[in-house]
């Protein structure tokens, strides 16, 4: 993957620090959300596959950490804001998290473009959903990865075990990555990793940049396993309706058996995500229990937002 296409100030600046590490000047100030969001994913993206024209030694330039550490700061302000006004009552630790995390899923009235694809979009609208999903896709369960090491045993096992099927139990072609990639390829667009950014939309880079934020920072282990579990609840039947859409535009093929493997999987992984992990963890780690409902709530947050702005560019009804 190449560096994207700047979008302001701040992004030029990361893209031309990254190309050559004794690049002269400070970074300015963001130009727009869009510019400040794309310049953090490139960041962020220094710590998964990086870039073909970037210098590798980028990554702990102390001056880029300086950058994404202020973009971070900002970044996580805005999300913990979000949550503290969506909340009805600053109360107490919940006492039971996976039951806590049932109610919030259960609550959420996020737009649903999985029904939209089922019922309505037309094929333009189907691929374009697809571009933009791919910068997530293509690393697929990445993010989490980053929290093995920082889990307490019982936590740590059963992210394992859901992190073995994500990644294909052992077998590169099952990987859940590389079904969507092949799913891309049949359905005519491009299957390499990070072949769209230049293409996604702020609220889609923000999406990705919120699980980022949460996977490589330790400290923020509850919200990661949170962001997961909403994650892991919300994608069962979406993923079926997604399916049918995909069969109803004729892309019957290894893009809606992507969708397919994640009906049944992700039944398997909600229990697994807010049971075994998230559950675990806040009977060992007490202290990670709020933080595990604001990732969680940040996942269907920053959902929603992602699907309002698509149905919106499409003219299309919640």
């Amino acid at each position: 993957m190449r560096l994207p296409k700047p979008r302001g100030g701040l992004s030029e600046w990361v893209v031309a620090r990254l190309a050559d590490a004794g690049a002269a000047g400070a970074a300015p100030a963001a130009d727009s959300l869009e510019d400040e969001a794309l310049a953090l994913w490139t960041l962020h993206e220094l710590s998964y596959r990086g870039f073909e024209d970037a210098d590798d030694h980028a990554e702990w330039d102390p001056e880029v950490l300086h950058v994404r550490h202020g973009l971070e700061v900002a970044l996580e302000d805005r999300l913990r804001s979000r949550w503290e006004a969506a909340r009805p009552v600053a109360g107490d630790l919940p006492d039971d998290v996976p039951a806590a995390l049932e109610a919030l899923v259960a609550a959420d009235d996020g737009p649903s473009l999985a029904d939209h694809v089922r019922r309505r979009a037309d094929l333009d609208q189907v691929l374009e959903l697809l571009r933009q999903r791919s910068i997530y896709h293509l690393k697929e369960s990445d993010p989490s990865a980053f929290v093995v090491p920082r889990l307490p045993v019982r936590a740590k096992a059963a992210l394992m075990e859901l992190q073995y099927d994500e990644y294909g139990d052992g077998d590169p072609n099952r990987l859940h990555a590389h079904l969507f990639a092949r799913g891309l390829e049949a359905a005519g667009l491009r299957p390499e990793y990070g072949a769209y950014i230049d293409d996604a939309i702020a609220e889609n880079l923000e999406m990705n940049n919120a699980g980022s934020l949460f996977g490589l920072h330790r400290r923020l282990r509850g919200a990661a396993m949170g962001h997961l579990a909403a994650f892991e609840m919300t994608s069962s039947i979406p993923s079926r309706k997604m399916a049918q859409g995909l069969d109803r535009l004729g892309l019957d093929g290894p893009m809606a058996a992507y969708y397919d493997e994640h009906v049944e999987a992700d039944a398997i992984h909600e229990q697994l995500a807010a049971r075994d992990i998230c559950g675990t963890l806040a009977e060992d780690e007490p202290d990670q229990a709020m933080e595990i409902l604001f990732g969680a709530w940040t996942c269907l947050d920053v959902e929603a937002r992602f699907a309002t702005a698509m149905l919106a560019s499409w003219g299309a009804d919640r």
